[in-house]
């Protein structure tokens, strides 16, 4: 029993995603390849409502792609067998996952009228060499134009960005921190790059062109990052990727722990 939250993950992998990241792997760290059916939608919530025993709030969240560059008529399909629940008081709300440059006033209203109560943008840096090196597709600028409309409507925004992109240093990474200070997010999520095999950056790593950081520099600048946004008042929703057998397979190097977090938290308590 408790108040805790229930959080239903519907993964759409690459769903609406205009081109790959050089990190990117979304069937490596979903586990699965294919769009789901709106039967299997359907089926995904009413699994996870029978099963949960908690009295907290109750969402359904697509993730895993860019859900906002869905063609309209997909997106549509997926709100509506989603919302259905909503309606019928099963669910509380929706949350979807895009990029900031796959957000404008329409796209908002249309959301919003389908029971989509929070959005969080895949940022990765806001620093333009970073984003650029990374062939993200997007400018810092687009994030903050993003953040801006989505808080003016009342949705709840969080934004998810990734240290040790290409390009990045300490420094530049704890420049893309001030600035999403600046956008004060609701939450954000901290996901330390990790070469994921058969990926853009897997052949950058294996060419030479990319070092992968080590754990404890990542660690270390993860928990200058974290007491930041700790003084914000910012939370930190999770910090570092969610352990899985299929992740673990794909990992071909990088930063990876699987209690990520707790190693960056020890870090602030011994004053780093």
């Amino acid at each position: 029993m408790g108040h805790r939250r229930l959080i239903i993950p519907i993964f759409i992998p690459f769903g609406g995603c205009p081109h790959q990241c050089v990190f990117c792997d979304q069937k490596g760290i979903t586990g699965t390849a294919a769009l789901p059916g709106l039967d299997e939608v359907r089926a995904t919530i009413e699994t996870y409502l029978c099963t949960w025993k908690g009295i907290g709030e109750k969402e359904a969240a697509f993730y895993g792609g860019s859900f906002t560059g869905l063609p309209f008529e997909m997106q549509k399909g997926y709100l509506k067998a989603a919302g259905a629940f909503v309606e019928a008081g099963r669910l509380d709300s929706l949350r979807l996952s895009t990029r900031p440059d796959y957000i404008d006033e329409k796209i908002i209203a249309f959301v919003k009228e389908h029971g989509v109560a929070t959005v969080e943008l895949g940022v990765q840096s806001m620093v333009e060499l970073v984003l650029k090196a990374s062939g993200r597709g997007h400018t810092a600028g687009q994030t903050a134009e993003a953040v801006r409309l989505l808080k003016a409507s009342g949705i709840k925004t969080g934004l998810q960005f990734m240290p040790g992109l290409p390009g990045d240093t300490p420094d530049t990474v704890i420049e893309t921190v001030s600035e999403v200070i600046r956008l004060a997010p609701d939450f954000v999520r901290v996901y330390p790059s990790l070469v994921l095999k058969d990926t853009p950056l897997h052949r950058m790593y294996l060419a030479g062109d990319y070092r992968p950081w080590g754990l404890d520099e990542m660690v270390e600048v993860c928990a200058e990052a974290k007491k930041l946004l700790d003084n914000a008042g910012i939370p930190i929703i999770r910090m570092g990727l969610q352990t899985t057998n299929e992740l673990t397979a794909s990992i071909a190097a990088g930063p990876f722990h699987p209690s990520f977090r707790q190693l960056v938290e020890t870090a602030v308590l011994a004053g780093y």
